[in-house]
């Protein structure tokens, strides 16, 4: 299923903000691994953020703490197929750009840029096929699913670990725009 992701602008964040970035939730391929999840789709924002020139990474960080998300980081992608059975996983480009593929090797390949923002729900493979050299992408992880696991989508997954990506807590707030975003609400109605 597919659902239009829309975006308010929250006043409270100016500096990081833009107007309603074009966003799109990408439904789950049917893979045989990653396991992806077929309750909530993963949301591709283009310009959900503006990253401040002087400090790119700090200020995309900063955002995703000031609203809730925690263990933040900046680094790259790995370059092989991987997901997190434990956890939502937001990423923001702060600088370059970069391909990369969400969905397992059957999946959607992007080229994300400076400002764009990927919401990754538990089990979503991601992996990073090439970057420009001043790439740089900050992940964070709402409370409690900061000590995510990190497996292999080549490891393949059992029953198990679907019991545990669907046992994972819908965060309660949205990575960039808060208790007022729209973000999370993005999930795959029941049918």
């Amino acid at each position: 299923m597919n659902h239009l992701a829309s975006w308010p602008v929250d006043p409270s964040c100016p500096p990081l903000q833009t107007p309603p970035p074009r966003s799109s939730p990408c439904a789950s391929p049917q893979t045989a691994a990653p396991p992806n999840n077929d309750r909530h789709p993963a949301i591709v924002a283009r310009g959900a953020i503006r990253p401040s020139p002087n400090d790119p990474d700090g200020s995309i960080r900063r955002l995703f703490e000031a609203n809730g998300w925690r263990g933040t980081w900046t680094w790259q992608v790995f370059r092989y197929h991987h997901f997190h059975p434990d956890a939502f996983e937001v990423l923001g480009v702060a600088t370059g750009s970069a391909v990369l593929v969400i969905g397992g090797e059957a999946g959607r390949r992007l080229e994300v840029e400076a400002g764009d923002v990927l919401l990754l729900p538990p089990g979503w493979g991601h992996c990073m096929l090439s970057s420009s050299p001043d790439f740089a992408i900050c992940g964070a992880y709402p409370p409690g699913q900061e000590n995510y696991t990190v497996r292999r989508a080549s490891e393949g997954y059992d029953e198990g670990v679907i019991a545990e990506i669907a046992a994972v807590e819908i965060p309660e707030t949205d990575p960039v725009f808060g208790p007022r975003g729209e973000l999370l609400g993005k999930s795959i109605p029941d049918p």
